[in-house]
């Protein structure tokens, strides 16, 4: 979905469920704790203001008032000030809170997704209380936590675990910006994961298995934590002898590959390194692929290898066509079906089913995902108006369908999880202000966000088999063992795993989107760690296919590389660590292999290299490999080429316009029988 939607949804939840303080206790010192975790934030070095009066010793009555309580009544401390005296009252919790020693300040206990230094440690005591200590390079950022260790500091691990974002939100006044407002709720995560460590230790449970994980170093190198990671590491690094023969036949025969990011780490880990040879090499998400060969052949390519499903070659074969470069031949890579099971949900009669509800109810639009087969589209196009989308601009789509005709009904389909979450992101939007939403789209506000709801439909019965891993088993573990790390998440998973991600993303720690999104987020924030010579301490949860690994590994190791380049910077920055998805079933242990599309990996290199060897084929032999031209006509007596790219050519026109064309408003409005004038 548009990044710029989710960013504006998230940081509104941010301010409405805010994480953040109250009124402070008398402070004790304890021992350290030694338990570690950390936080990073921006300078803000003021003289604070006097302290406010040290309260008395609390009764054992307010000594186990519940710590919400204690938190609320912080909040409404700061709410009953005047704006003015908000930072100034923060500067004075900040005076009263102990400096941790420059031994304590380490990469290893800071907290992630502040715009200054933040660092926390904390352990259990004897008698079964938290103790914690907090600091900052912010002054305003050791005001956040100094409340913070006011009201948790003592509280058994369960009342630290019981305390919510909700609890904060009246906190949310004293921020004074949306990014301060992230210590907050990154501070308190970072004391519920303390919390859970010291309740497993009381308990004499053992931690649970880790994710595969690979380490990636400022030097390019790779250090694999798990059986599965270290198999991935090994074609991180290909075979030189397997890269230029490779090379040498792309270039002989003229051949030009597009390639999914799920494709198989072997064969993506030969092709990331060919690319520096043979520019006709591109990997990307299914939307761009088809550009990327149309771009080829302008370049004189003569053939398009396609390392995908069936219906990527089959977008690819029509695209070509639809630019004039219909001598271009266009080979899969298996002699079999590849499949997808979202392209066969909406190809099933449930869905036809679907769309003929929607054919009764004018006005109607039809907006399907573009991971679906071409005769797909020209089905369901010839049932109801259709547009494609992709997961990046989904929602921008659907808000303005909603805005350009009134009325309307949207039934999206045929990715069952996305749409809920499609449905649930709306409701959020529901309860912002009207300022709020029109900084996502201008033509809406409550009333009209409200009024769609009950006329957004989805299809039901279809998702991603690899994505439905991303279950309640995974987010469970992702709560206990990484609620401190970046969560990235593609807009396909189950809704349990889409509200983690939204949470995340609503303190800065996460996103939720395409493909493209993740990589993006993930190489922004190695970029503005790099820039601000802060060693981040990263570590990102990777909540999509495996496959994404090989280009995440690349765009690191190019960052690292271009500023290592650069003799006037120096950084402090050693690794960032991923930690892919999820084992095929729920749950991923060590040992076992993540989240793995069986589809996409039918795209071997072996049979790459068969078919790229064989061309010309003047014999015929790899007949059964060609991307089929669909020459077939519809029920209406039309192409299927023709009408199955009219979507996706409604698609392009919105992408550049911001506008869905006026030849779709009237196909919605009066039927697609006819044409604007």
């Amino acid at each position: 979905m548009d990044t710029s939607t989710l960013a504006a949804v998230a940081s509104f939840v941010t301010l409405a469920k805010m994480p953040l303080l109250l009124p402070p206790n008398l402070f004790r010192r304890h021992p350290r704790p030694r338990g570690s975790l950390a936080v990073c934030c921006a300078n803000s070095h003021a003289s604070p203001p006097p302290p406010p009066p040290l309260r008395r010793a609390a009764s054992d009555e307010e000594e186990v008032a519940p710590r919400r309580l204690r938190l609320r009544r912080i909040g409404e401390e700061f709410r009953a000030l005047p704006e003015a005296d908000r930072a100034r009252r923060l500067l004075a919790y900040a005076a009263v809170l102990p400096r941790l020693t420059e031994a304590d300040r380490v990469a290893a206990n800071r907290v992630m997704g502040c715009v200054a230094q933040v660092w926390l440690l904390g352990r259990c005591d004897g008698a079964g209380h938290m103790l914690f200590a907090a600091d900052s390079d912010s002054e305003l950022s050791r005001g956040y936590c100094s409340c913070l260790v006011s009201a948790l500091d003592g509280a058994r691990p369960e009342e630290v675990l019981d305390v919510d974002t909700v609890d904060l939100a009246p906190l949310g006044v004293a921020a004074g910006s949306r990014s301060r407002a992230n210590t907050w709720h990154n501070v308190l995560v970072g004391m519920q994961k303390l919390a859970r460590a010291a309740i497993a230790a009381r308990e004499g449970r053992p931690r649970g298995e880790q994710f595969p994980s690979l380490v990636i170093g400022r030097d390019g190198a790779v250090r694999a934590q798990g059986s599965y990671a270290e198999a991935q590491a090994i074609f991180l690094s290909p075979d030189q002898s397997k890269i230029a023969e490779l090379v040498n036949t792309l270039m002989e025969r003229n051949i030009g590959i597009v390639a999914h990011f799920y494709m198989d780490p072997e064969v993506q880990g030969i092709l990331t390194a060919a690319k520096r040879q043979w520019p006709h090499i591109h990997i990307s998400d299914s939307l761009v692929m088809s550009d990327s060969a149309v771009q080829m052949a302008e370049a004189g390519c003569k053939y398009i290898a396609v390392l995908g499903v069936d219906f990527m070659s089959e977008n690819v074969r029509a695209i070509l066509d639809q630019a004039g470069f219909n001598e271009v031949e266009v080979y899969r890579m298996s002699s079999e079906q590849i499949g997808c099971s979202l392209a066969d949900a909406a190809s099933s009669s449930a869905y036809t089913h679907f769309l003929k509800a929607a054919s009764k109810s004018s006005p109607s639009l039809h907006v399907i995902y573009i991971n679906t087969s071409l005769e797909t589209k020209a089905r369901t196009h010839e049932l109801v108006p259709t547009i494609t989308c992709t997961s990046s601009n989904v929602v921008a789509t659907i808000l303005q369908a909603f805005a350009q005709i009134p009325d309307l009904n949207v039934w999206y389909g045929p990715d069952s999880y996305m749409g809920a979450n499609i449905a649930d992101l709306l409701k959020r939007m529901a309860i912002m202000s009207d300022e709020e939403i029109a900084e996502i789209h201008s033509d809406h506000n409550r009333e009209t966000i409200t009024s769609l709801l009950p006329r957004l439909h989805y299809y039901q019965n279809g998702n991603c088999i690899v994505h439905d891993m991303f279950g309640h088993e995974v987010v469970k573990k992702i709560k206990e063992e990484y609620c401190d790390a970046f969560l990235t998440a593609h807009f396909e998973v189950p809704g349990e795993m889409f509200s983690l991600s939204m949470e995340a993303k609503n303190r800065g720690m996460g996103v939720v989107g395409s493909t493209q999104n993740i990589l993006d987020f993930i190489k922004n924030h190695l970029k503005q760690a790099l820039d601000r010579n802060v060693d981040d301490h990263l570590q990102f949860v990777l909540g999509t296919e495996s496959g994404m690994i090989t280009s995440i590994v690349a765009a690191v190791r190019k960052l690292f590389n271009s500023y290592e380049s650069s003799k006037e910077v120096t950084n402090d920055l050693e690794q960032i660590t991923i930690v892919p998805g999820v084992v095929s079933g729920e749950g991923c242990s060590i040992h076992g292999g993540c989240a793995s599309c069986p589809y996409m990996k039918m795209n071997s290199l072996g049979s790459l290299l068969n078919v790229c060897q064989q061309l010309p084929d003047e014999d015929n032999i790899l007949s059964v490999y060609q991307a089929s031209r669909l020459n077939a006509k519809t029920s209406h007596g039309k192409l299927v080429a023709e009408v199955g790219c009219e979507p996706i050519l409604h698609m392009r026109h919105f992408q550049e316009t911001k506008r869905l064309p006026d030849k779709l408003v009237y196909q919605v409005i009066h039927g697609n029988g006819g044409e604007s004038s």
